[in-house]
């Protein structure tokens, strides 16, 4: 679903641009909170998130280079928006997804840099604000489990995708350069990318439900399903002890649990993204994806313009100069992954740092002491 230039007009475009600044603004303020483990839903479970936030991106991007066929010669392939938010939280995850959308523009010429305010509100905001909504309703109705995080993660993921259709048809509504019938281009975009967004369902279910079932502690929508410990003294124990005070249950002391390593979760991550995108994208589907289809069909990109970094040495996913397919196919999305998971992990890394600046500056001592 990546908007290339030209097809929404430039008012518009600035428009997005600026809601899309104003919303990166924020989430890095939100992130703080998140990788910190401070706020609503913090701990040392959120603390052990921040190595992942890097390679969540990362990760993201390697799949999306996996499109997957779905009716009528159409592809589609990966959002992100849901999957980032349940993993490592919703303002994270608007970050992790920018990251990506904002490498695939620059370095491989996929989604225009005009139109890159309209990729990230229609990809990042819109999926990740959708999905984490709905995610936290259905946790919150749904039975205390594992696999009601799994399910709710299906039904978020599922739901995301049409809404980010109807998103752009709404910017296309605004600012669309082409003159259609926004009614046709309405149908047409929520009809494919409800049938994408089965796909990308099945993906993020997978994704968390693996991560669960080995570090539930990693996840960020997980956090709270496990009861707090609770210590209960025995009648038995206290003969002098009155019975009601005995059955009254008791917090555990804090941090009780030792601190586990998230080595192994991050390198098995970054394996399956490097396999994803350095292997697993040679046999991706080649059909239009779900955006560009409905835009040949409708007429959609009659005043589309040719990318800014056309020229660039790994545009259109493969390493100029290098004729075999799946060598340059391979080796282009390995740089992919390595430089999203570099640039990525740099931004979460000072955004973690200077929140923990932050925390341990100390109190002010300027008032003058009291008298004794």
């Amino acid at each position: 679903m990546h908007v290339p230039d030209g097809f929404i007009n430039a008012p518009v475009s600035v428009a997005t641009g600026a809601l899309a600044a104003a919303a990166v603004a924020v989430s890095l303020r939100g992130a703080r909170r998140e990788l910190a483990g401070t706020g609503q839903g913090g701990g040392a479970g959120a603390e052990r998130t921040a190595p992942l936030a890097g390679l969540v991106a990362a990760f993201i991007f390697a799949v999306q280079m996996l499109n997957f066929p779905v009716a009528a010669g159409t592809s589609g392939h990966l959002l992100g928006g849901a999957l980032a938010a349940i993993l490592v939280g919703p303002y994270t995850g608007v970050l992790c997804v920018s990251v990506v959308l904002l490498m695939q523009g620059v370095l491989f010429a996929d989604g225009g840099l005009t139109a890159l305010g309209v990729n990230i509100t229609d990809m990042a905001i819109v999926t990740t604000v959708v999905a984490y909504g709905l995610f936290r309703v259905l946790v919150k109705v749904l039975p205390r489990s594992r696999r009601s995080i799994t399910v709710a993660s299906f039904v978020s993921a599922l739901v995301s995708v049409p809404a980010a259709a109807v998103a752009f048809t709404a910017l296309y509504a605004l600012g669309g350069t082409a003159d259609v019938p926004i009614g046709k281009v309405f149908t047409a975009m929520v009809g494919v990318h409800v049938l994408i967004g089965i796909g990308e369902a099945a993906i993020t279910a997978l994704t968390v439900g693996a991560v669960i079932a080995v570090r539930p502690d990693l996840v960020h929508g997980a956090r709270g399903l496990t009861a707090p410990l609770e210590l209960r003294t025995s009648p038995l124990t206290a003969a002098d002890a009155a019975p009601p005070a005995a059955a009254t249950p008791v917090p555990a002391p804090a941090a009780t649990a030792p601190r586990r390593s998230v080595r192994r979760v991050w390198l098995a991550g970054l394996a399956a993204a490097l396999v994803c995108a350095g292997g697993i994208s040679y046999y991706a589907s080649a059909s239009p994806d779900g955006l560009e289809k409905v835009a040949h069909d409708q007429g959609i990109d009659a005043k589309a313009r040719d990318h800014a970094a056309k020229d660039s040495p790994l545009a259109d996913y493969s390493v100029k100069d290098i004729t075999d397919p799946r060598l340059s196919g391979g080796l282009a999305g390995v740089i992919g992954v390595g430089a999203t998971l570099a640039v990525g992990t740099g931004v979460f890394v000072v955004l973690r740092r200077r929140r923990n600046a932050a925390d341990a500056r100390p109190a002010d001592t300027s008032a003058p002491a009291e008298r004794v």
